[in-house]
């Protein structure tokens, strides 16, 4: 049962999900977490001409009130505690998950199922194997779930890949982060807090840039005795990506001091010269005579951050053309952090190939009626 206004009214798209009309006015879009950022969602909501804000969901309902007061919204809009009671009475078009990783499986499989498209905070699931069943489940209901990969979201960056090829063939690509921050909360608490939580945005952005997807990797993380987490805050990743090239990714979040943007550092080097990019401002090219002209820069269109992401959901839904972070296309940015971890923890390489098999099996293993022939139907090859 579709809960929102357009429902049965609803075209399909060439991707394969339900589009909205162009000319229904903004979408209601219903906001499932109202902590941290779930606030920052509630802002980005707030600011954008393209969504109204038709509920919030919380396990705390006094947590959404207050959160609805500190975000300039209307302390009239509906909240609740249970999402299918909050959807019933406010009639959404959508969902936007802000919920702790643990929560995404279970929030975005009731959303699917009242025919609402998802817009979900990363990571996609916080398994390999509950990913796929949420891609599948994405298919079986015919409708959009998009993980918000909100650092895609930066012109300088854009600019950047739009120039890489003066590069030519890229060799190595290295990302170094160094932050401190203090949050507090669930990640002070998590195993691999740098790696499931922050490493994740950059795993992402090479995949993007380099246009390749990862073949292996080879990680070691630690805690460094300063640390104020419980898990590993530090970690050296690298990946060997299709097409040979070989991704670094090297950081701590709890490193006080000259510290990178939060986007981290930048160095592509290629058979033609090399780029560094802070994190914020141009990206600076090296390059001999034999380079390629540079292309004209390509800036994103729809906003930077967490505005952008919502932008391309709800352009995605105008219009059925795949948004980047669609599920699919995500699900080898979390076999990234998977693979990562693993390797950390087990001490040796890991392929993702077969991790990923290795997560089909159990995904079959788990998955609901309407998911099992999804992923029967991928024929033991994972997509995207």
């Amino acid at each position: 049962m579709n809960v929102g206004r357009h429902g049965a009214h609803a075209g399909r798209a060439d991707a394969g999900f339900a589009t909205v009309p162009a000319d229904g006015g903004p979408l209601r879009v219903l906001v499932v977490g109202a902590g941290g950022m779930g606030r920052a969602w509630l802002r980005a909501v707030r600011d954008s001409d393209a969504v109204t804000l038709a509920g919030v969901v919380d396990l705390d309902a006094d947590r959404a009130t207050e959160a609805l007061a500190a975000t300039g919204h209307d302390e009239r809009v509906p909240v609740g505690t249970a999402l299918e009671r909050v959807a019933a009475g406010c009639a959404p078009d959508a969902v936007i998950d802000v919920t702790v990783p643990e929560a995404h499986l279970p929030v975005t499989l009731r959303a699917l199922a009242l025919g609402l498209p998802v817009l979900g905070e990363k990571p996609l699931a916080p398994t390999l194997p509950e990913g796929l069943r949420l891609a599948a489940a994405a298919e079986a209901a015919g409708q959009l779930f998009m993980v918000s990969q909100s650092r895609r979201y930066h012109p300088e960056l854009h600019a950047l890949r739009a120039s890489l090829p003066r590069l030519g063939r890229i060799g190595v690509a290295s990302t170094e982060f160094f932050l401190a921050p203090r949050f507090g909360g669930f990640r002070d608490a998590m195993a691999q807090p740098l790696l499931v939580d922050m490493a994740i945005h950059a795993f992402d952005t090479a995949r993007w840039l380099l246009d390749a997807e990862p073949v292996s990797v080879r990680c070691e993380s630690f805690n460094p005795a300063w640390s104020w987490y419980a898990g590993d805050a530090a970690a050296t990743a690298t990946f060997e990506m299709t097409g040979g090239a070989r991704y670094v990714y090297t950081g701590s979040w709890c490193s006080p001091g000259v510290e990178t943007s939060w986007n981290g550092r930048w160095r592509l080097s290629g058979e033609h010269g090399g780029a560094l990019w802070d994190g914020s401002g141009p990206a600076r090219f090296e390059t001999g005579p034999e380079a390629e002209a540079p292309e004209a820069p390509a800036a994103p269109g729809h906003g930077k951050g967490i505005a952008g992401a919502l932008a391309e959901f709800v352009a995605a839904l105008r219009t059925g053309r795949a948004p980047l972070g669609e599920v699919h296309q995500n699900l080898r940015t979390l076999a990234m952090v998977v693979a990562a971890v693993e390797s950390a923890e087990r001490d040796r390489r890991i392929a993702v190939d077969a991790l990923l098999a290795d997560a089909l099996e159990s995904a079959l293993a788990t998955a609901s009626d309407l998911e099992r022939p999804r992923l029967a139907a991928w024929n033991g090859r994972v997509p995207g």
